[in-house]
């Protein structure tokens, strides 16, 4: 396609894409990605979304088991802490109106 002397071929830096921009016309007019090397093959489909479904499952399990402790745990500071609160003396607040 022949480019009209307006027009700008530009280079992502971030991604390498291709982007014509129409300077009249303050535009992107077209872009094409580059090609990337590390796509994956469609026979490697099932074994992608097995090893992904697999990891979901991983993640789902240690979620459960955090959750069925995280009970206990709870439990165990509330007990430390209201031993903690017997042992201290009992004292009145200061209030700024009792300073005056």
């Amino acid at each position: 396609m022949a480019r009209l002397k307006s027009e700008l071929e530009v280079v992502c830096p971030c991604c390498q894409s291709a982007l014509i921009i129409d300077v009249n016309l303050g535009r992107v007019v077209s872009h094409s990605e580059p090609e990337r090397g590390n796509k994956p093959e469609l026979s490697d489909a099932h074994r992608l979304l097995a090893e992904e479904a697999a990891r979901r499952e991983a993640i789902f399990q240690q979620s459960v088991t955090n959750e069925k402790t995280r009970g206990d745990a709870l439990s165990r500071r509330f007990e430390e802490a209201l031993k903690q609160a017997k042992q201290e003396p009992i004292t009145k607040p200061t209030r700024d109106f009792d300073l005056d």
